[in-house]
């Protein structure tokens, strides 16, 4: 993966652009408070300067996360950027792009959807169509997709389907030649600054571009910038404006009827060209709690990752003390204020696992011990198959277990992977070609049992072991299980070549 350095976003302290940092505080304190969130990056932008930024240890700035749908918002600017250059038509119908088997396609609905329907989700599908459109045609997905009769005409239903993402981004490779990546470096990301970024493909050579990107908070940042300016960057224009109009309004509605969906849901407000639009503003997210909220009321732009299973719960905290925090003019006499959160903000950390650092019957017993999932399987990740502690000094080098003084061996198969965790908070292993960055916090809770938490850098996902001496058993549970099953070992973490 390349990296390019981007220069620093414009920064200020949160009472010279009206935010008053008391309101930001309650909101981290709301984010830490809910059981069911763990917080890993915040950036609020205001004025078009950042006035906040914290990661919560052991995620840290520099480091690309998997962003899950939100992937679906860097998309839209690729194909916006190819409607400018004249490459793609909204109005063409998706099948033109693929004059390979346009004989193929014999339905009229299929053959009347258009580009512009599939970048809002108006296929005319009732439902979600990609678990359907890989069986039918794993080599072309877009063949499989096609295939499938849309249930109503194109352009008159709202459904979330990663089908029309997916061939979206298919005819933008196609028609450039180049992947989405590759398309979007030039016209997107070095302009904006942005560093490392890499996409999951399939097939390969062709980037997924409904999920797999992975980027960092400031990516995301400055994308929710360039959109609250109307496409335009330091005085040069990247998206046209009529695009980006375009782009963050609702097309089909996607309201359920109720009147608690419009009061209360986010995801009832509408949808545009893979935005979707908010109770406020309108925003890119990504499954399990990875956000670009754009708020033009208040010059305001949150990036936030982070892993929870309840969205909703975040955008409220959003609402509900970020909104009232935004002033129309400076706030004098807040120097105190600012320096309390900026000094909160550079300390934040994830909370280790409880637990005594050594075992209480002395590390003789543990020393070499292994384990094997309870009941003879682990239901939660199938595919690990064994835990082997091991115990050293903690005077080693920081090799590809962290160096600590107890070291995790989780057992794929036939591979093994080393994790080292210290007597307290966390150890982060940097892995090596083909396994993921982790951090580590373990603690024995009694003299027969350790519970560990691995958090798996690159991804939203965390996983929960416990071994028990007495037995020889562990069981294992993600927090949030990843969407797309992959190899524990090899495959949680960004692509590398």
């Amino acid at each position: 993966m390349g990296t390019h350095v981007g220069s620093s976003l414009p920064s200020s302290t949160p009472a010279a652009q009206g935010v008053d940092a008391r309101g930001v505080h309650a909101f981290l304190d709301a984010l830490e408070a809910a059981p069911g969130i763990d917080p890993h990056s915040v950036m609020l932008l205001r004025n078009g300067h950042l006035v906040a930024e914290g990661w919560w240890a052991p995620h840290t700035a520099d480091r690309p996360q998997l962003l899950y749908s939100l992937s679906k918002s860097f998309t839209s600017v690729a194909a916006g950027s190819a409607a400018a250059e004249g490459l793609i038509d909204l109005d063409a119908p998706v099948v033109s792009y693929f004059p390979e088997f346009e004989a193929e396609i014999t339905d009229q609905r299929s053959r009347s959807m258009l580009v512009r329907h599939i970048a809002s989700m108006a296929s005319g599908h009732e439902s979600e169509t990609w678990d359907r459109a890989v069986p039918a045609d794993r080599a072309e997905p877009v063949r499989g997709f096609l295939s499938l009769p849309p249930e109503r005409e194109p352009g008159t239903v709202f459904a979330y389907n990663q089908s029309c993402t997916y061939t979206l981004g298919a005819i933008v490779q196609r028609v450039t030649g180049q992947s989405l990546t590759a398309y979007l470096r030039k016209r997107l990301f070095d302009p904006l600054g942005i560093t490392e970024t890499v996409w999951e493909q399939f097939p390969a050579g062709r980037d997924l571009g409904f999920s797999g990107m992975h980027a960092t908070t400031d990516a995301v940042a400055r994308l929710g910038q360039l959109h609250l300016q109307g496409g335009v960057w330091e005085g040069r224009r990247l998206l046209p404006a009529e695009w980006v109009a375009e782009a963050t309004r609702s097309h089909v509605s996607n309201h359920d009827g109720t009147a608690e969906g419009a009061a209360d849901s986010d995801w009832q407000q509408g949808y545009g060209f893979q935005f979707w639009m908010s109770r406020h503003g309108f925003r890119g997210d990504g499954a399990y709690g990875q956000y670009c909220v754009i708020l033009p009321e208040y010059d305001a732009v949150l990036a936030l990752t982070s892993q929870t299973q309840d969205m909703q719960e975040v955008l409220d905290a959003v609402w509900r003390h970020l909104l009232p925090a935004f002033g129309d003019a400076p706030l004098p006499g807040r120097e105190a204020d600012d320096a309390s959160l900026r000094s909160r903000l550079s300390r934040l950390l994830l909370p280790p696992v409880a637990g005594r650092a050594a075992p209480l019957a002395g590390a003789g017993p543990w020393a070499g011990a292994r384990f094997v999932p309870e009941g003879g399987t682990c239901a939660h990740q199938p595919t690990l198959t064994e835990v082997t502690l091991r115990h050293r000094d903690g005077t080693g080098s920081s090799g590809d277990d962290g160096g600590a003084g107890w070291v995790l061996d989780l057992a794929e198969g036939g591979q093994r992977f080393g994790l080292g965790f210290g007597s307290d908070g966390w150890t982060t292993t940097e892995g090596g070609p083909g396994t993921p960055p982790c951090a580590v916090s373990a603690g024995w809770t009694d003299q027969d049992t350790l519970t560990a938490t691995v958090r798996f850098l690159e991804t939203p996902h965390s996983l929960d072991l416990r071994c028990v001496l007495r037995t020889g058993t562990f069981t294992a549970e993600w927090r949030t299980r990843p969407l797309h099953p992959r190899p524990l070992l090899h495959r949680m973490c960004a692509p590398r070549p």
